[in-house]
């Protein structure tokens, strides 16, 4: 039977009590209102619908805001797609992975579900529904992607005989040695992977005597023995991640060849686009003799492996690396030449020009010239991201709509991420797309197409305004690619845009043109005379490399900036360029905000190596400059510079035996610094003697920070921080910040990723207690 209204059932006169603290005043309204218990309790229900009530206020404004911004949907989709990628990278592990997953597609259905039949929403419903299965099909790509190519790393150094097939072969003249891939089998399990070792000139060319040239090549078998190392995981924090390449590469392993190299079987006589290179890169050093030469091979091939390092220093110092790296500028060169040309050759015959609409012969004469050029150099992902955009503003031409948009680049960022979704973390690819973003958003803009729109007035004005937009454009680049090449390599070259007004107009309408002109005469002889021009035009731009980059002020160093600061450029860069409209302009809060973290981003006061072998103290000079003390007077290039760059030092490191305030003997080393208003005792081993375990442990005991390469007894026992082998086999590189007693490792970025051989389960130590 019903309970009748009015509340006289059995349990009307039943008390209602808290369960704990203080009385509920809305249980106690309730139990005393008059009207009874339902109608309160409906009530109380609409009182508690205030959540959704704001969250629905909240979606109306931004529908609004949608729908009138009036923003190109397709940049934002791939800027999704790249956020899932990343996603990836960042989170640690397979149930990570799966819960972003699974988050994005709950996201697009409760989209769906909540505002199916309501047009008022169609702007937030859409943008929901969209985004939830871009993010998911970005994580789900490079996940299928490291699964497909991903290959296990070999357990440890290693000695051995091998017979493989060579995959590819890259000349390094500048390095006298060329670098094979080979395909061999293991000796232990049969299973078949992937090495790349180093061969000295010397032993190349003494494998290939009595042979064709061309015989230690692609396809070639060839028996060696090798020194193999597993792919090496960051120096330190902000270190480049070779072990990470390796994995989307396919190596296990890489090393360099122990005596003589023995051809079993000699590489083809086909002669396939490798080939091809390589003799197009031989036959233009022959023509053009010195540093010239090597550019304009590099311009002419993609082989970049002849220039010396003085020269690439001078190049990247002076902000024209992008020069030399084989992108936009050249296969857009390339391609434009080609469609002009055939344009205006096409019209000389009234038969064809009658006949066919010339755009579109014009621009399929171009695309086969730059697919061309693309292979020809090598088909890098720069230069097939660069083709492909360049296909896509030749079909714009073609059917008469706009070649340039940020559309175009969106779907050419979506294509190269679909084949090779890691290029997503690579400087190449975030620079590439970084500086066509910034190009196109900066001339698609109201008030740079008004200062460039025709008008009547004199040559000199209007090649004024040109060269005037050339140096902003330059600048704009500049702008976006710093925080880009900060964090990636930790120095920029402040001088770029002044130095890419003059490199880029000379590479573009002189050097390249002549580089195409003389190896067309070359084919009847006559290609001296451009051979000299070419290399004119390009000492020219080596004198501008070596002229910027000696500039004080050139070069500005910083430490490694947080994953908070570059998000917040990133961010402000996007909203910058792919808005619209005033809102744009809020995307310079974020990048503003990153300056200021950029800026008060602090040194680290000790660096700490991998293997615990080299060490880096960062003190201040009596002038008040910044110096490195280096613990070895390491002979290795690679150590010493990601030392001083991470340090923000310029300088040349000072070995810590040398420094007055060094006590060493020939097994350790000990220093006093101040640091965060406290003196810090530190003892660095020197090498791998052993000593008196009672004399280490009293050392131990000292110190507040024990580095060593080898494994400590337990007996050892700082006060602070015992960075031996042990740790740092599972934290790898350590960066440490004494003022605030914070230690940053390699491993904090690795997770469960299948590269990384390490563990993540450092905790920061207790700073000690002021001595």
């Amino acid at each position: 039977m019903a309970e009748p209204e009015g509340g006289n059932g059995p349990l009307a006169n039943t008390p209602i009590i808290p369960i704990a603290g203080e009385p509920d005043s809305s249980v106690e309204a309730a139990r005393t209102d008059p009207s009874g218990p339902r109608e309160a309790a409906a009530r109380l229900w609409q009182r508690g619908g205030g959540l959704s009530s704001a969250a629905s206020a909240l979606a109306t404004k931004v529908e609004a805001f949608l729908a009138g911004a009036g923003f190109d949907r397709a940049p934002w989709l791939a800027v999704v797609f790249v956020a899932g990628i990343l996603s990836w990278f960042a989170l640690r592990n397979e149930w990570q992975w799966c819960a972003g997953i699974a988050l994005s597609l709950l996201t697009a259905l409760f989209a769906l579900a909540a505002w199916r039949d309501r047009p008022e929403r169609d702007h937030v419903r859409t943008a929901l529904i969209a985004c939830g299965l871009v993010f998911a099909a970005g994580v789900s790509v490079i996940w299928l992607r490291s699964e497909m190519v991903g290959a296990e790393p070999i357990e440890r150094p290693m000695i051995e005989r091998v017979q493989g097939y060579v995959l590819e072969r890259v000349d390094q003249p500048s390095q006298d040695r060329i670098r094979l891939t080979l395909a061999v089998r293991d000796a232990a399990n049969g299973q078949g992977r992937r090495i790349r070792v180093n061969v000295p000139l010397g032993v190349a060319q003494d494998a290939t005597e009595g042979l064709d040239a061309g015989a230690l090549a692609e396809g070639a078998v060839v028996r060696m023995r090798v020194r193999l190392m597993p792919p090496a995981s960051p120096m330190l924090p902000g270190a480049y991640d070779f072990a990470r390449a390796a994995w989307f590469k396919g190596l296990s392993g890489t090393g360099s060849v122990l005596g003589e190299v023995e051809v079993i079987e000699p590489a083809p006589q086909t002669s396939g686009i490798a080939s091809m290179q390589r003799a197009l890169s031989a036959h233009v050093r022959d023509r053009v003799d010195g540093s010239a030469g090597t550019i304009a091979a590099a311009f002419a091939s993609g082989d970049r492996g002849a220039i010396a390092e003085a020269d690439e220093d001078a190049m990247r110092d002076a902000g024209l690396t992008h020069l030399l790296a084989i992108s936009g500028l050249h296969v857009s060169a390339v391609i434009a030449a080609a469609y002009f040309m055939a344009l205006k050759l096409l019209a000389l015959f009234p038969a064809i020009a009658l006949r066919v609409r010339l755009p579109v012969a014009a621009a399929a004469i171009g695309a086969l010239a730059g697919i061309g050029y693309t292979l020809l150099t090598g088909a890098q992902v720069p230069t097939v991201r660069s083709c492909a955009a360049a296909m896509l503003v030749l079909i714009a031409l073609a059917m008469g709509r706009d070649a340039l948009s940020l559309r175009m680049v969106a779907v050419a960022a979506a294509f190269v991420l679909l084949l090779w979704p890691e290029s997503v973390i690579g400087p190449s690819f975030q620079m590439s797309f970084a500086a066509v973003l910034a190009i196109v958003a900066l001339h698609s803009s109201g008030p740079v197409k008004a200062f460039l729109a025709p008008r009547e007035e004199h040559w000199p004005r209007r090649f004024g305004r040109g060269v005037f937009m050339l140096f902003v454009t330059g600048l704009v680049i500049e702008i976006a690619l710093m925080p880009i090449v900060l964090f990636h390599f930790h120095r920029a070259g402040l001088y770029g845009a002044f130095a890419n007004v003059l490199a880029i107009p000379l590479v573009t309408f002189i050097s390249m043109p002549l580089i195409a002109v003389a190896l067309a005469f070359d084919i009847v002889g006559l290609g001296a005379p451009f051979w000299w021009l070419v290399e004119t035009s390009l000492k020219a731009l080596l004198t501008i490399a070596h002229f910027t980059a000696s500039q004080p002020g050139a070069v500005k160093l910083m430490p490694q900036m947080s994953g908070l600061t570059i998000a917040l450029f990133v961010g402000g860069g996007l909203w910058l360029a792919l808005w619209s409209g005033r809102a744009r302009l809020l995307g310079f809060v974020p990048a503003g905000l990153a300056t200021a973290l950029l800026l008060f981003t602090p040194i680290p006061d000790v660096l700490i190596g991998r293997e615990g072998r080299n060490v880096g103290i960062t003190i201040e000079d009596d002038d008040g400059s910044l110096r490195l003390l280096s613990l070895r007077d390491s002979r290795s290039s690679y150590s010493r510079d990601n030392l001083l760059e991470l340090a923000s030092v310029q300088s040349e490191p000072i070995p810590l035996a040398q420094w007055d305030g060094a006590q060493c003997s020939t097994e350790f080393c000990t220093l006093v610094i101040e640091r965060g208003g406290r003196t810090w005792s530190l003892l660095l081993a020197r090498n791998r003697d052993l000593i008196e375990e009672r004399s280490l442990s009293a050392a131990c005991e000292r110190a507040d920070i024990v580095v060593a390469d080898r494994f400590l007894p337990r007996s050892c026992q700082p006060r602070w921080l015992k960075a031996d082998r042990r740790l740092l086999s599972r934290t790898g590189g350590l960066a440490l910040n004494l003022e605030d007693g914070e230690v940053s490792s390699v491993a904090e970025g690795q997770g469960g990723h299948g590269w990384w051989r390490g563990e993540d389960d450092l905790a920061s130590p207790r700073r000690p207690r002021n001595q």
